[in-house]
C-alpha cells in the first residue's frame, strides 16, 4: 500500500502535465487568428495561414516579395518580406509563417509549407 501511494502523486503530476502539454502548448494544423496579434509588438511569432494563389507573388521594389494569406476568420492580410520563398507554394495546404504584424500588414522573416 505504501508503493501505491508514492506512485499516485507523481502519475497525477504526469497526467496534468502531459494535459497541460496537449491541449495548449502542441502545435496545431487549425489556422491562425490575426486578430490575437499585436501591433505594437516587433516579437517574431508564428502563425498558420492558408495562401491566396489568385493574387499571386509580387516584387516589391527592395528586392523582397508580396503575397496574400487569410487566416481562420477569411481576414485577408498582405504579407512582405525579404527572405526566399519555398517552391511548391501553390500546392501547400497551409503556410506557417514567421514574423510580426504591423498596422499595414504581416512582415514575414520565413516562410514555411504545411503539407
Amino acid at each position: 500500500m505504501k508503493k501505491l501511494e508514492k506512485l499516485i502523486l507523481p502519475a497525477l503530476f504526469l497526467l496534468i502535465v502531459s494535459f497541460l502539454y496537449f491541449s495548449y502548448f502542441a502545435p496545431s494544423d487549425d489556422l491562425g487568428d490575426f486578430s490575437e496579434f499585436d501591433t505594437n509588438s516587433n516579437a517574431s511569432v508564428q502563425i498558420v495561414v492558408k495562401y491566396v494563389k489568385e493574387k499571386g507573388i509580387d516584387r516589391s521594389p527592395d528586392g523582397g516579395y508580396i503575397i496574400y494569406v487569410v487566416d481562420r476568420k477569411n481576414r485577408e492580410v498582405r504579407v512582405t518580406g525579404e527572405s526566399r520563398i519555398p517552391p511548391g507554394m501553390d500546392e501547400a495546404k497551409a503556410l506557417v509563417l514567421t514574423g510580426h504584424l504591423t498596422k499595414s500588414n504581416f512582415h514575414a522573416h520565413g516562410i514555411d509549407l504545411m503539407n
